[in-house]
């Protein structure tokens, strides 16, 4: 494990700048010194000394990038507005924070904004119908994220609407990992806390070249940050090394150049930075088949069901499909179609789960009548606010091209085919 140690004076380092980097530098001269060292000195003080001013030093170069270089996020408090003594709302850091799980930023920023805009507070979320939850979430993915966001608001709401201001206390709450409440506790009450994203496990695997492979790496990545933390300004810290990470320290081509740490990163000397994090091979998917049915009224209504609470998109909204699992396939041709009808073929679409792909026949059909049991007709104009994950919207698409967009507002009644 590599332990920071102090920088070399800068006109040593401009000495040998063109065969090794300072940290390297450092490393060697440290060995060095010490064996060279009587064996009577004592040295761990003026050590632990010298590691703490190289910590402080790294958290200060990052703190003044992030001042200039931070990005804007409809969800963070800028370092000025911090400066001058605005604080974090924790419904908006932990809104945010379950938002942005396993997704990308652009992806959150306008889901992030219809949510504040619909429930400003957290007591605003608990007082919302799940289903409407669920509705203003499709298309985010990994639904029982929302399930959960529900179940934490209305746990909160019977505390008056504050959220634990403790790790401990914020674990207790449905959805709330070692990761979220660190980032709460960092983020919205500046507490200290080791927050480590993909974006940070990246930096630190690149700072000090850490050749065990990421997913066995991650206590060692903690304790890295741990070290790392400053005294003041634990927040800022968090989301300076996640900017780092996601605007200069990227997965690949990483701009070092640019990178206030580049003078301490190991992965600059190796010159091999995406080298890191070193992962082991992923396997490949299974694949998953199944059949899609998409049935239409004359008035262009379409008719959907929902799934069960529990399981794979879990209380989202879906089309009738075949049995198909994670595990197992469905079938795949129109006799497995739930009801009889003239099912015409519409394509195959395909889909990505985190474990597994699926390919999905659709089919396509004019009914009349009620809806079956269980099954429910969700008029044309309706169909964009339903609670339809992106599997379901990729096979309603494909039966009836433009049907999950939301019409504009001076559209007339959408045709049907």
């Amino acid at each position: 494990m590599y332990v920071l140690q102090p920088r070399r004076s800068s006109v040593s380092a401009k000495a040998n700048s063109r065969s090794m980097a300072p940290a390297d530098q450092t490393r060697k001269t440290a060995s060095r010194d010490s064996s060279n060292a009587a064996s009577g000195e004592a040295a761990s003080g003026d050590s632990g000394k010298a590691t703490s001013r190289v910590r402080d030093d790294i958290a200060s170069r990052l703190l003044g990038w992030y001042d200039v270089h931070h990005r804007e996020l409809p969800w963070r408090i800028t370092p000025r507005e911090h400066a001058r003594g605005v604080r974090p709302d924790p419904y908006r850091v932990w809104l945010s924070e379950v938002m942005l799980q396993q997704t990308t930023v652009e992806a959150v920023k306008a889901y992030f904004r219809v949510f504040v805009e619909k429930w400003p507070d957290v007591e605003a979320l608990a007082a919302a119908p799940t289903e409407d939850v669920m509705k203003a979430w499709a298309g985010l993915g990994y639904y029982s994220r929302a399930r959960n966001l529900k179940a934490c608001a209305d746990q909160v709401a019977l505390r008056g609407g504050r959220f634990p201001d403790t790790e401990t206390g914020l674990r207790e709450l449905p959805g709330i990992g070692a990761y979220t409440s660190a980032a709460i506790m960092a983020i919205a009450f500046d507490r200290p806390a080791a927050v480590v994203d993909g974006n940070v496990e990246r930096v630190i695997s690149r700072l000090f070249s850490i050749t065990t492979p990421l997913g066995e790496a991650k206590p060692e990545i903690r304790a890295h940050v741990q070290r790392m933390m400053p005294g003041t300004r634990p927040g800022d810290f968090a989301q300076a090394m996640m900017d780092l990470g996601a605007t200069i320290c990227t997965p690949r081509r990483p701009r070092c150049m640019l990178c206030p740490l580049r003078e301490d990163c190991s992965a600059v000397v190796s010159g091999d930075p995406e080298h890191f994090p070193v992962r082991l091979p992923k396997a490949d998917k299974p694949l998953r088949r199944g059949a899609a049915f998409v049935a239409v009224r004359g008035d262009g209504a379409i008719m959907l069901r929902k799934r069960a609470e529990k399981g794979l998109l879990g209380g989202m909204t879906e089309v009738p499909t075949t049995g198909w699992t994670a595990r197992i396939d469905g079938g795949t041709t129109e006799a497995a179609a739930p009801f009889p009808a003239d099912w015409r073929r519409a394509g195959q679409i395909a889909h990505v789960f985190t474990h597994f792909a699926l390919e999905l026949e659709v089919f396509h059909a004019h009914i009349k009548g009620d809806a079956p049991e269980g099954h429910f007709w969700s008029l044309a104009h309706e169909i964009s606010g339903e609670a339809l994950p992106t599997v379901m919207k990729k096979a309603i698409e494909a039966a009836i091209p433009g049907a999950t967009k939301k019409p504009s507002s001076h559209s007339a009644k959408r045709p049907h085919d």
